[in-house]
């Protein structure tokens, strides 16, 4: 398996469908290295440790963690199963982006941004990863999100591992298209 195939397999197993493979991610989404890769293998995804390791040290968007001794693994967010990722919520930078396309537009400007089947609406720092994420869609539009009215009105972000910012939802009133 190339990398980016390997990537695209594991975000998979590791964020939405562990059952796949036949895994079972615990409470904090973490699954044992070894039995993913013999499970990997059972499934016709042959891989070694070494893959593994560099596909976790190269992925363009860090999204996934190994724990301190490498035995453990999970993605670092984005997941549609339940986990708890053991994040502490954490005060934003005053504005955040949102990448999407520009078919989705209509339908944020009405209801908000949604976590659809995740857990959290991802926001990123700055407008190039925004943009990144809103062209995998179609034509991208970035939004800005006044993070720090949100925080004042009482919403709570949390900051993953790999630098996505995290908010249960964002409605309309925070969000401005970039011009």
């Amino acid at each position: 398996m190339q990398p980016k195939e390997i990537s695209k397999f594991l975000s998979l197993v590791l964020r939405h469908q562990p059952q796949l493979i036949g895994i079972e991610l615990d409470a904090q989404g973490w699954v044992d290295v070894t039995l993913l890769l013999q499970q990997l293998a059972a499934h016709q995804k042959v891989i070694n440790k070494a893959q593994l390791e560099e596909v976790v040290r190269t992925n363009d968007k860090q999204r996934f963690a190994f724990n301190e001794d490498k035995t453990r693994i999970r993605a670092n967010q984005g997941h549609s199963v339940t986990v708890d990722l053991g994040l502490a919520p954490q005060t934003p930078p005053a504005i955040l982006y949102h990448g999407t396309a520009e078919k989705s537009l209509p339908s944020i400007l009405e209801q908000g941004l949604l976590p659809q089947q995740r857990h959290h609406v991802h926001l990123s720092k700055d407008k190039t990863t925004a943009h990144k994420v809103g062209q995998r869609h179609g034509k991208p539009v970035i939004l800005v999100i006044d993070s720090e009215k949100m925080t004042k009105d009482g919403f709570t972000f949390y900051l993953s591992e790999n630098s996505v910012w995290l908010v249960a939802t964002v409605p309309t009133q925070y969000i401005r298209r970039e011009e």
